[in-house]
């Protein structure tokens, strides 16, 4: 297979250069093409990176678009994995905090269960139904509280209280 200009456009992404990023967006690299392995330059971003991140959805790219996997979107990835900034600049752009993976789990539910309370903090108001349960039936309070994230339980129990 060969390499296009997709696949330079996604490893310079990943790698998180957000001058190689610009420079190929700049040059008509499609922000919304897919590499070899079925991903765009967003799906497999430097989540750490807001920078290149916020670049590429000014770019056009789609937060909304599925891993063909799990039917994970970028923002469950950043959600996931605690990168607040990501998650911020995810739904500022038209992320929509609402969307399901193939387990039933909102980024909420993945927040929760991983403990991040300042991604739980922004996503619980900009999520319809902040008590949904996932596909095994479970709240992102139940999961935060089995996995033993307290001060996340407290948050939501504070938030869903004041309601």
């Amino acid at each position: 297979m060969a390499y296009t200009s997709a696949d330079t456009l996604c490893t310079a992404s990943a790698r998180g250069n957000l001058p190689e990023v610009l420079s190929l967006l700049q040059n008509g690299a499609d922000v919304n093409g897919f590499n070899k392995y079925k991903r765009t330059a967003l799906q497999v971003v430097m989540l750490g990176n807001t920078a290149l991140v916020r670049a590429l959805l000014v770019a056009g790219a789609d937060p909304n678009l599925r891993d063909r996997v799990l039917s994970l979107t970028v923002t469950h990835d950043a959600a996931r994995e605690g990168f607040i900034d990501s998650v911020r600049v995810l739904v500022d752009h038209g992320a929509d905090p609402n969307l399901v993976d193939d387990l039933g789990n909102l980024p909420l539910h993945l927040a929760a269960r991983e403990g991040h309370l300042e991604v739980v903090q922004l996503l619980i108001g900009r999520t319809e139904n902040p008590q949904a349960p996932n596909g095994l039936g479970d709240t992102a309070r139940q999961l935060a509280l089995n996995h033993k994230r307290m001060e996340t339980v407290k948050y939501i129990d504070e938030y869903l209280s004041s309601d």
